[in-house]
């Protein structure tokens, strides 16, 4: 015989395990302090200009 399957647990289980993965991805993306904000940032622009500076054809606008 065949597994009988309750369809009303299936579909939330199903929500709940997205509603989890949207939690992980929100905590990555708004769980930081505003000290790890502003070093990514600062990070970045270093990174930016670093790489500006070796560029082959600069523009001299």
């Amino acid at each position: 015989m065949a597994k009988v399957t309750n369809l009303n647990q299936f579909r939330k289980a199903k929500a709940r395990a997205e509603k989890s993965r949207q939690a992980e991805e929100n905590r990555a993306r708004f769980g930081r302090t505003k000290t790890d904000k502003f070093l990514d940032r600062a990070r970045k622009a270093r990174d930016d200009e670093h790489l500006d500076g070796h560029r082959l054809g600069k523009d001299d606008d």
